[in-house]
């Protein structure tokens, strides 16, 4: 029986004259600038002061970082040769194609150039980054539900959604899900975590991070539509998210193992101000 959820939220959040401002872009915005103050009040309830122009710094390298590397891994992934051919299309990014794998990689790039900038731990900052990033992660997906895009397979369940691109059938709001769980289920358990005494060693929260949303991910496409130009990989059974996660699980459980055996105790500088 049709759903009577219908999918009707404007994806525009403003416009004035030629400016345009989309909830997505927003999102990419307040997520950063959000995530930026979860980790200054982290660190400073660690007693590791560091800077909030320190801060900044890492937090713009790791945005440049992580759209660059969301853009050029949904080319290479997702594009199914599309890019190779329409190369000027790479930089529409307005048409959307982001990649949160890229994303990670990207913005650890970034990040990595900031700390070195500012002679901060790297291993620190990634813990504190991900203690805060579940948020932007859960604002992007909302954006995604409000885009009307990356929804899920149909379904009979009370709150399915009719989507206008996905056809006149109420399907499952994916993106929802993926909010939920790579975002405020993941918020919460950082959060958690992060105020254990004494203090989880250096690596530990990204090992976490990285595992967990891997897990989240992977069970999230088992309901999620594949993009069209790919679908179902080996047969129809796996995604490309899916194969991309697997190995983020695997590395997240590494870096939890390794960090927990190594024991490095949190910092906030490299030099004698550690």
């Amino acid at each position: 029986m049709l759903n009577e959820l219908y999918h009707s939220l404007d994806p525009v959040a403003f416009s004035a004259g030629p400016i345009t401002i989309y909830w997505y872009g927003i999102s990419y915005i307040v997520g950063a600038l959000l995530t930026g103050v979860v980790m200054y009040r982290t660190q400073k309830r660690w007693g590791l002061n560091i800077s909030v122009d320190d801060l900044m710094t890492v937090v713009v390298c790791v945005v440049f970082g992580l759209l660059i590397g969301a853009r050029l891994f949904y080319v290479l992934f997702y594009g199914d040769g599309y890019y190779f051919a329409h190369p000027l299309e790479i930089f529409a990014v307005n048409h959307g194609g982001m990649s949160f794998h890229g994303g990670l990689v990207g913005g650890i790039l970034g990040g990595l150039v900031a700390c070195r900038i500012c002679r901060l731990s790297a291993w620190t900052v990634a813990d504190l980054a991900v203690i805060g990033a579940p948020i932007a992660l859960a604002l992007g997906r909302c954006a995604n539900f409000i885009n009307g895009e990356l929804w899920g397979k149909p379904t009979d369940l009370p709150w399915g959604v009719v989507f206008e691109s996905g056809g006149d059938v109420a399907r499952h709001p994916s993106q929802l899900y993926e909010a939920l769980l790579e975002g405020v289920l993941l918020f919460v358990a950082m959060q958690l975590l992060s105020r254990k005494r004494p203090l989880l060693p250096q690596g530990t929260f990204m090992g976490g991070f990285i595992a967990w949303y891997g897990v989240a991910r992977i069970l999230v496409e088992f309901v999620r539509v594949p993009d069209a130009q790919l679908g179902y990989l080996f047969g129809g059974f796996v995604t490309m998210g899916q194969l991309l996660s697997l190995p983020l699980v695997i590395v997240g459980v590494a870096l939890i193992v390794f960090a927990l055996h190594a024991k490095r105790p949190q910092r906030g500088y490299l030099d004698e101000r550690a």
